[in-house]
């Protein structure tokens, strides 16, 4: 029996994290897969450690194509992806979460009639004036195999129309093969599971504490989102209050490279006592700080779930997330990018000494999203 091929298309960092259990599942079930980095994401720190930390399989091709506007970087991998298409013939291809990346990846499969299966399908925030948001309204409506990690995306899909169809359903879409919408859990889960179990016994937290003199507890932070770093009034008033909630608990903030050129671009002040910037870190340092801090603040939809998924309170610097159930469940709390709203949020995290007895997140699987993912793709392509 031939062997059926996925040609996987990741970018970013968020991805990287994704594909680490993904690609192990696939291996594990025969499937031949062949990993495609479109250089979204080419700073080394947020690149090429997230291979060699996680065990990711080297990319087959990389494309190099980061930078540029969202029209122009969407396009370019657009087309460098359908070459790719063209030549390797895969049986599908697999794309994750809502980066251009994503909606390239999607965008040339259904164009060339190959079946897409999208992972952390059906997250919605509502929110069209972001570009993550369009990303992956448009990849849901041309996927083929959409892979839910909560009950939420499911009823999101639904809502739109978008329902698991099985040969002969009167309602199928007219595409070669019917629709499956499944309910997976979050592979992000599955990779917390996996390596901070290994991050505690490497002793990666304490190494890092020396390196950053920290004696005690710390806040960790990110800001990334182009909705914060391009609108000068939030980043400052974002920076305002890190700066004010260090004056109290350090605040360690790798800082992603496009956040620090638009602090200098936009003379935003960024020095305080007590805030740390330093450079991004790899995965596993990343999960390392995130183990030992107190409290997370951040603008990410991946760090808000690990923050979670750890029982660390999160304040989330944006007006909504897609990602529903860690506020419902009271481990994350929206702030927008209000100082006072931010600090005051910060501050009661800190103050909540039965954060630690509260009930786990529910909601994300048992942590066999990867494997629930790779049994359907046999499934449906042999």
């Amino acid at each position: 029996m031939s062997r059926a091929r996925v040609l996987t298309v990741v970018g970013a960092r968020p991805q990287f994290v994704k594909a680490a259990p993904v690609s192990a599942a696939l291996a594990a079930r025969g499937l031949d897969e062949i990993l495609v980095h479109t250089g979204q994401h080419f700073d080394d720190n947020m690149s090429r450690v997230f291979f060699e930390e996680m065990g990711i399989p080297r990319p087959a091709h990389d494309l190099g194509l980061g930078g540029g506007t969202h029209g122009a970087m969407t396009g370019r991998m657009t087309e460098a992806v359908e070459a790719l298409i063209l030549a390797e013939r895969p049986d599908a291809v697999l794309v994750y979460g809502d980066t251009n990346s994503t909606l390239a990846g999607a965008l040339a499969a259904v164009k060339l009639h190959v079946p897409v299966a999208h992972v952390e399908a059906g997250l919605r925030s509502f929110n069209r004036r972001m570009p993550e948001e369009l990303n992956r309204v448009l990849t849901d409506h041309a996927a083929n195999i959409l892979f839910c990690p909560t009950q939420t995306a499911v009823d999101n899909l639904a809502a739109e129309g978008i329902a698991d169809r099985g040969p002969g359903d009167p309602q199928a879409r007219p595409f070669d093969r019917p629709v499956r919408v499944l309910l997976t859990g979050d592979v992000m889960y599955d990779a917390v599971l996996r390596f901070s179990g290994q991050v505690r016994a490497e002793g990666r937290g304490e190494r890092l504490r020396r390196e950053l003199g920290l004696t005690g507890d710390y806040a960790l932070c990110t800001v990334h989102r182009a909705e914060n770093t391009d609108d000068p009034a939030r980043l400052a008033a974002i920076f305002a209050a890190l700066a004010g909630l260090a004056a109290d608990l350090p605040v360690v903030v790798p800082l992603h490279p496009r956040t620090r050129g638009r602090l200098a671009a936009q003379g935003v002040a960024a020095g305080a006592p007590g805030l740390r910037l330093v450079e991004p870190v790899g995965f596993l340092d990343m999960m390392a700080l995130l183990l030992g801090c107190r409290l997370v603040l951040t603008d990410s939809g991946g760090l808000q779930k690990e923050a979670c998924f750890l029982q660390k309170p999160c304040v989330t610097m944006r007006d909504e997330t897609e990602w529903v159930e860690t506020v419902q469940q009271g481990w994350n709390v929206l702030a927008g990018a209000d100082r006072e709203r931010i600090l005051t949020a910060a501050r009661a995290a800190c103050g909540d000494a039965d954060a630690s007895a509260r009930p786990p997140l529910q909601g994300y699987g048992a942590g066999d999203a990867a494997g629930r993912i790779a049994g359907t793709l046999c499934d449906y392509l042999l």
